[in-house]
Formats: structure tokens, C-alpha cells, sequence
């Protein structure tokens, strides 16, 4: 079994793991609808990038069905 060869205090740990918190993500507004999206990315509510329209975005038929 692997033995430790010396103990790393926690003061130690936690100053080395102090960079690996997760950041907060970026978001900006989109210029075409206003709907908040990733930059440099299409807008997934548009369809919209860099002011051009790259995607048709479709929106989907719901069926009314009895239950």
C-alpha cells in the first residue's frame, strides 16, 4: 500500500486548489431580440450572429390530445 512520504496540511491543500473553483459564465444581450446568450455565439432564441441571420429558428406544433 502507497505511503504518504510527508503530510500536506490543509492550509497547504487549499492554497494549491484556490484556482479551481468554477466561474461565473459570461452573457451578454442579443442585438437583434435582447434574449441573453454566450458572445461570440449564435443566438439560440433568434438565430442571429453578428447581426445576420445564420439559422432559421422553427418553432414547434403542439397536438392537443385528449387524456
Amino acid at each position: 500500500m502507497a505511503v504518504q512520504q510527508n503530510k500536506v496540511s490543509r492550509a497547504r491543500r487549499n492554497k494549491r486548489r484556490s484556482h479551481d473553483a468554477l466561474k461565473a459564465g459570461i452573457w451578454v444581450e442579443c442585438d437583434n431580440c435582447g434574449e441573453l446568450k454566450l458572445p461570440y455565439h449564435m443566438c439560440p432564441a433568434c438565430g442571429y450572429y453578428n447581426g445576420k441571420s445564420v439559422m432559421e429558428i422553427v418553432e414547434p406544433e403542439f397536438e392537443d390530445e385528449d387524456l
